[in-house]
């Protein structure tokens, strides 16, 4: 596994601006198609630990998933939750930059560099 991962989406302007300033920055970092390969449960607790984030943190509220699934209904459980993500993972915020046991979500782009400077 690379020390560095990236959780990017090709069409994103932002993950593509992050990308860039890590190549920039002489960072090539392992690439996630996280929409071909979603998270499993498991990988998605993880990340989110990395991220020191729940799960309705990194939800992109503006999908339309988001509302045809109903996930602003407070009700429904994590697991719920965390199933209904990995099934439609373009419900995640994105890019998510990993740095060892770090990450970052990349908004703005430039959140990438923080975890060069530690």
């Amino acid at each position: 596994m690379s020390e560095y991962i990236l959780y990017h989406n090709p069409r994103c302007s932002k993950s593509r601006a992050a990308l860039a300033l890590l190549e920039e920055n002489d960072i090539n970092p392992e690439i996630v198609y996280y929409l071909e390969k979603p998270p499993t449960p498991e990988e998605l607790r993880s990340l989110l630990n990395k991220l020191g984030l729940g799960i309705r943190d990194i939800l992109r509220t503006g999908e339309k998933d988001y509302d045809e699934l109903d996930l602003s209904d407070e009700t429904l459980s994590d697991e719920i939750v965390f199933d209904l993500v990995c099934q439609h993972p373009k419900l995640i915020e994105r890019p998510i930059f990993i740095h060892g046991d770090k990450a970052v979500i990349g908004r703005p782009p430039e959140n990438v560099l923080t975890l060069l400077e530690n």
